[in-house]
């Protein structure tokens, strides 16, 4: 099995080739603020898969030790979700809002897709 840096690891080596991919498709294309947009929320994204795994990581050191943990860490994930979402709005001639939900959305399939190939590679 995995661990969670490796997962992680992963995770940012596919999100960091799919954004180099959206600012070649903001570079070259007309649809800059769709391809603005899917940057802004991968970005956002990426941090949240970062919070995540910090707080699993910091739980799991606390549950081994016998210890009660406390996390802000779905607040903080609703909070850069809105923020997300509050940038691309209040800058619509810059970033798509569609586009900045979908890129919101990335790292998220990018994990599911990620976990169905190592199942199926180890079954």
């Amino acid at each position: 099995m995995q661990t969670l840096q490796e997962i992680f690891k992963k995770q940012k080596k596919a999100l960091f080739f799919c954004l180099a991919l959206f600012v070649l498709g903001w570079g070259f294309t007309e649809y800059k603020t769709v391809f603005a947009g899917l940057i802004l929320g991968s970005l956002f994204g990426l941090y949240n898969f970062l919070i995540l795994v910090r707080n699993m990581e910091r739980t799991e050191r606390k549950f081994s030790e016998g210890k009660q943990s406390i996390s802000l860490g779905t607040a903080f994930r609703f909070a850069s979700g809105i923020a997300a979402v509050a940038l691309a709005t209040a800058m619509p001639r810059h970033f798509d809002l569609i586009g900045t939900v979908i890129g919101f959305a990335i790292p998220y399939i990018l994990l599911l897709l990620e976990r169905i190939i190592y199942h199926v590679r180890h079954q």
